[in-house]
């Protein structure tokens, strides 16, 4: 069996793709090692549920990126991610060199470069979550080959601005130095690997980002009497999220509900979203949950009724992303309320009856949804009863397409 390093510059709890990815090809019998990073202290609380969820399954190495490396370390890797981010801006992204670039783009790529060595020799490199320049320096100075994961369109991530329009031409930078060495590529949706196809001539294979499905399926129900009860989550509770149309859309209908909302919260914005119900929708309760493990967010959806999964937009990135929460509400057997995306459109149309699907901004066209399924106990056990059969049909870890994809490519790279 092959040794196979996978990194990413985020917190693993945070990067599901990555987490998966270690577990199934551990599982394979692959000897896996993972190389990460940990800044946030909710984040870092997260990874050591993972890690005690997982006694021995893979090795683990976790590069401090916050201040517990202490005050002067913490300084100088500030002082030098500065002084990158100065000379890519004098040469200019696309010609600044590309170890430049990676350090101006990602603080902690010397760390995770070297970190990664310690581990011994390796057959395969795969990166993700931020890591690209990272996972392809790795693989070069090992002499072994890399893969890379295209969860997000990282040069179009960011509202515009001068930093953004840097952030942007470093990711374009590093993505035409790196993309065609790869074994091999995996995208997190099939509009991203479409634009990054189109934009680089390279051909990703779209891995989304479902999940493993539940031991039982889920209890199915469509008690109203307490209203409609929606459920959203992220890593973040802020703005262009379109918690604002879910909000108005209920207040246009006169139904009366919960909106649970579950990540780490901006205070003002929160208080924002709860002036903004009491505006306009005094029927609806807002209530705010804490961050949860990965493990736990198909089962934390329990007891609602409609997910949603209302992307704006704003940006390319966020037009052409599948992200997890929708795939997680389908596995909790929650109905979804989905944004005309081209990122969304083709799962929301799969999920047929289980699916709302409209243009963000038009309130009306959400609010009609809604009050439908509100008004109808039945429809909207039907609704719930669509989505998880699709998710149990098709959108779930274990089909050939989603794990079995990973296996296939990797498999052609390293052997069985």
């Amino acid at each position: 069996m092959a040794r196979i390093c996978i990194v990413t510059a985020g917190h693993l709890s945070t990067c599901p793709r990555m987490l998966k990815a270690a577990d199934a090809l551990a599982a394979a019998g692959h000897r896996v090692r993972v190389v990460s990073a940990r800044y946030i202290d909710w984040a870092v609380a997260a990874d050591l549920e993972v890690g005690r969820s997982r006694p021995g399954s893979w090795a683990w190495t976790m590069v401090d990126a916050g201040r517990r490396v202490g005050r002067w370390r913490h300084a100088g890797r500030g002082l030098r991610f500065r002084a990158a981010k100065v000379l890519a801006e004098m040469a200019g992204p696309a010609r600044c060199p590309l170890p430049v670039a990676a350090r101006a783009y990602g603080p902690t790529y010397p760390e995770l470069v070297s970190a990664a060595a310690l581990g011994g020799p390796m057959d395969l490199v795969y990166g993700g979550g931020g890591a690209l320049a990272a996972a392809a320096a790795i693989g070069r100075r090992a002499g072994a080959p890399y893969a890379l994961d295209l969860e997000d369109f990282h040069s179009a991530e960011q509202d515009d601005s001068p930093p953004a329009r840097l952030a942007h031409g470093l990711a374009e930078r590093i993505e035409r130095a790196v993309l065609p060495g790869a074994a091999f590529l995996t995208a997190g949706s099939a509009a991203i690997a479409a634009a990054y196809r189109d934009k680089y001539g390279v051909k990703p294979i779209t891995i989304n980002n479902t999940f493993p499905l539940p031991a039982r399926a889920p209890a199915l129900t469509s008690r109203l009497g307490a209203g409609l009860r929606l459920y959203w989550f992220s890593q973040t509770i802020g703005p262009r999220r379109g918690l604002e149309d879910a909000i108005r859309a209920m207040g246009t209908g006169g139904i009366p509900g919960e909106l649970h909302v579950r990540g780490r919260v901006e205070v003002a914005y929160f208080e924002s979203l709860v002036r903004l119900a009491g505006d306009v929708a005094p029927a609806l309760k807002v209530v705010q949950h804490e961050p949860a493990p990965p493990d736990a967010m198909v089962d934390l959806c329990a007891g609602y009724d409609v997910g949603l999964s209302l992307e704006q937009g704003h940006v390319l990135n966020r037009e052409l992303c599948l992200t997890n929460k929708a795939f997680t509400y389908v596995l909790g057997g929650l109905a979804v309320a989905f944004t005309d995306t081209p990122g969304q459109r083709a799962l929301a149309d799969d999920l047929g009856e289980g699916a709302i699907l409209y243009r963000p901004g038009d309130i009306r066209g959400l609010a009609a949804g809604l009050t439908r399924w509100a008004q109808d106990e039945a429809g909207l056990l039907r609704a719930k009863t669509a989505a998880w059969q699709a998710a149990a049909r098709r959108w779930h870890w274990e089909h050939p397409l989603e794990r079995g994809a990973l296996f296939q490519v990797v498999t052609r790279v390293v052997g069985s």
